[in-house]
Order: C-alpha cells, then sequence, then structure tokens
C-alpha cells in the first residue's frame, strides 16, 4: 500500500472542518503498508487552552520516538488535523496484529487525560473513524482505542468504547443519516465560523443574529450604511464575536465565540 494521500478527503466527508499539515502527504516511516484497524488516542498534551497544542509533538516526535506519532490529530473544536500518510509510531507493543503500526491508522486527540471531551470533538471523532472504516471496508469492531490494544495505556480516557463502536456503525448504516430532517441536514454541512473568517457564511451568521433580536443598534452605529453596512459585512471580526458569544450565553451554550454544529442550529432554529 502506497502512501494514504487520499486521508484529507476522508477527513473532509465527516463535514468537520480539516487542516492539512504542510508535508503530510510524504511524511510517515515509510509508505502505510496495509488499513486493517483504527486506534484512537488522546494526547495527554497540555491542559491549557488552544486547538490542537500537541500539532508539534505529533509531527515531529518526542526524545526517543520521532514523528510522525499518528496519522491524524483531532482538536478541541472538532478540527480534524491531517498529519501523516505513510507509517506512524503511534502503538507498540501492540497486543493485535490488525492495530500495529504497520497495519492501522491512528488518532491522536488532544485531551490532557482528565479533561471532559467538547461534544463537537467527540463527535467528529466517531464521524472520522465510521469515515476511515468506509475507506478501507474496515467494520466498526475494528476500531479500538489504545488501550484496548496495548496493556500499558490508559487513552482515550473516560470514552466507553462499545457506545463509541456502536455510534460509528450507526453511521456506516446510515441510521443516523436517515433520521435527520432535511434542515438537520444542511446544518451538518454548515462550516464552522471563527473569529477571524472573512467569507459569505459570516453574513448568515450576522443575518440570524439580526432576526434572532441579538443585535443592538449600537453594534452598527457609525458605520457607513449603518445596520445595511453591517449585515454586508463578510467580517467575523471582534465586535461580531462578542455578539455571538452573547447569544451562546442566552442559549446556554459554549462560549467560544465560534459558529459550529451546536450554535448553528439555535441561529437558524432547527
Amino acid at each position: 500500500m502506497p502512501f494514504l494521500t487520499q486521508l484529507a478527503d476522508v477527513a473532509r466527508r465527516t463535514g468537520s472542518p480539516v487542516t492539512e499539515v504542510a508535508g503530510w502527504k510524504t511524511r510517515g516511516h515509510g509508505p502505510q503498508p496495509e488499513v486493517q484497524g483504527i486506534v484512537c488516542h488522546h494526547t495527554a498534551g497540555p491542559a491549557g487552552g488552544g486547538d490542537y497544542p500537541s500539532l508539534a509533538v505529533v509531527r515531529d516526535g518526542r526524545p526517543g520516538l520521532d514523528g510522525p506519532l499518528s496519522h491524524f490529530g483531532l482538536g478541541r473544536s472538532g478540527t480534524i488535523y491531517v498529519i501523516a500518510a505513510g507509517r506512524c509510531w503511534h502503538n507498540a507493543p501492540s497486543t493485535s496484529p490488525r492495530h500495529d503500526n504497520s497495519s492501522s491508522i491512528g488518532i491522536e486527540a488532544e485531551n490532557d487525560g482528565r479533561q471532559p471531551w467538547p461534544q463537537a470533538q467527540k463527535d467528529a471523532y466517531v464521524r472520522l473513524c465510521a469515515e476511515l472504516c468506509r475507506e478501507f471496508g474496515l467494520p466498526a469492531s475494528r476500531v479500538k482505542a489504545h488501550r484496548e490494544v496495548n496493556t500499558s495505556k490508559p487513552d482515550p480516557h473516560s470514552i466507553d468504547m462499545n457506545d463509541f463502536r456502536k455510534a460509528v456503525e450507526a453511521l456506516l448504516e446510515g441510521g443516523e443519516e436517515s433520521e435527520l430532517s432535511w434542515t438537520e441536514k444542511i446544518v451538518k454541512d454548515l462550516p464552522v465560523i471563527r473569529p477571524g473568517d472573512d467569507n459569505y457564511d459570516v453574513k448568515t451568521v450576522r443575518g440570524c443574529l439580526f432576526a434572532r433580536g441579538h443585535v443592538p443598534s449600537a453594534a452598527y452605529t457609525g458605520i457607513p450604511e449603518g445596520l445595511q453596512g453591517w449585515l454586508e459585512s463578510t467580517q467575523c471580526d471582534s465586535g461580531l464575536v462578542e455578539l455571538i458569544r452573547g447569544f451562546q450565553r442566552a442559549k446556554g451554550l459554549d462560549e467560544d465565540g465560534s459558529v459550529g454544529p451546536k450554535t448553528w442550529p439555535s441561529l437558524l432554529r432547527v
């Protein structure tokens, strides 16, 4: 099997944001010999902020273990980082011949080993595993926690892998997708809007906030063309971020200032 240069396309099928880490298509300890399983990890990285602060370690390695250490990284926001297309040192010694470095794909999800899992990250984890199973013709039973195939490892912490595999299997069977309404399917495919973004989807966010009564006149006072100018802006600037946070606070959502799978439904009233 050659380098797995289709991995970014597989990740995009999840509907989650995808970041291709520079050089990923040729990164690896040689080509990936085969894909017979998927191994789920947590990074045990920094407890502080940031979406994926463990990127450098997973990409480049650490003393005594050269990188790459995993094919994928998974940020706290649910962003999927495509890190390597070749073999990675993510599970050795393995208790399963289908889940060693030469026969499996590794996913390193950002978590210090004690933190709660953000829902967006958990959802992306399941969807990524499902799409990898679909791509390589694997059953959900081939998705394993690191601790299930390596007796010295505890990760990923607190995730019930039986429930996790059931969720993967439901996606493979199309059960979850078939139960979605057409509006829910639209929401699932919408991009994540983050501070600093500049695109036409930002205008949708502005229009929804105004329609929901979460744009005070002070937000557009002094702006050329007033409210119309504010609504037409494609920039997710600091003022808009604060309005998003206020909306999230009012709806009992995480106040991260981004509009993703948990905020879009409330904005669109799905």
